[in-house]
């Protein structure tokens, strides 16, 4: 699905300020639909975008609301801004109220597990503006110390070098990254390559980099909040994990579900950092299933 077509399946909203590109199933009578409501988080640097292949399915069980983080996607990109992972929790809880969600479960990936799992702490600590069901992460690095960072993830988050790093990158080291990340590269098309690309870089996306990749020094400050909330949940909380991610591998997962008590984990053999896209059809069961 290239990004016009994406583009055609949402709408923007305003929310505190700043506009939202946001994909909800449930439509305009969202907020009636009788179907239980399943919020997804996106990674980092893509966008909703990437759940364009199991989106239909999920919705046949539930109101799906996707959105592209501030400073990703379809969704603003202002310059001046924090993109601190605190604020862009605000963002999410301010859009679901908006909608109309009086609960939902929540599924995050990547960057998104960090968005996720703020909103766990607050949770835990009493302030549930939205009832949050269940929380289902999947291949994210709460646990900083264990992720294999890619060499551009530490050069984009230095202070002096990020910005020229950003201004030089292109879509051919970009898709070499990319292909990393799979089990199975032959999987990845050059059509998803140009749309999370062009996702990526519209509307000054590459400026914003350096500042939104700054999340990594939030996941090492606020380490024990959010690994702490995770250990400390009130809620059912689920790992869906791709177990070839380069990552964050399988071994991060299995420790997130040792120190969750009464967690589920799911490991997809063979898949690489993004299940969705890599195997839409297993990811889709198994969400399903965590989720029943």
């Amino acid at each position: 699905m290239n990004v016009e077509q994406w583009r055609a399946t949402g709408a923007h909203h305003t929310v505190a300020g700043q506009r939202l590109f946001v994909v909800d199933t449930g439509g305009a009578d969202g907020a009636r639909d009788d179907k239980p409501t399943l919020v997804l988080l996106h990674g980092y640097p893509t966008s909703s975008h990437d759940y364009y292949r199991v989106l239909a399915d999920l919705a046949a069980r539930y109101r799906v609301i996707v959105h592209d983080h501030l400073g990703f996607g379809l969704s603003g990109k202002p310059e001046r801004f924090s993109y601190s992972l605190h604020e862009q929790a605000d963002l999410a809880l301010l859009l679901w109220q908006q909608l109309g969600v009086a609960s939902a479960h929540v599924f995050a990936h990547d960057y998104g597990t960090s968005v996720a799992t703020e909103l766990l702490a607050r949770w835990n600590r009493g302030f549930r503006p939205v009832t949050l069901r269940s929380i289902t992460l999947c291949n994210g690095s709460v646990h900083i110390e264990l992720a294999r960072l890619r060499l551009i993830q530490k050069l984009l988050r230095n202070q002096t070098l990020g910005p020229l790093v950003a201004r030089l990158s292109s879509q051919r080291v970009f898709n070499h990254n990319m292909r990393k990340l799979w089990h199975d590269p032959a999987v990845l098309s050059q059509s998803d390559l140009d749309a999370m690309w062009e996702l990526l870089t519209r509307d000054g996306g590459k400026a914003r980099l350096p500042k939104i990749t700054q999340y990594l020094r939030d996941r090492v400050l606020f380490w024990q909040r959010w690994v702490g909330a995770l250990r400390e949940s009130q809620l059912p909380l689920n790992f869906l994990w791709g177990d070839a991610d380069p990552i964050t591998g399988r071994e991060v997962a299995e420790l997130h579900h040792a120190e969750a008590p009464g967690s589920q984990l799911t490991v997809l053999d063979d898949v690489g950092h993004y299940p969705m896209l890599e195997a839409p059809r297993r990811f889709t069961d198994a969400l399903l299933a965590l989720l029943a």
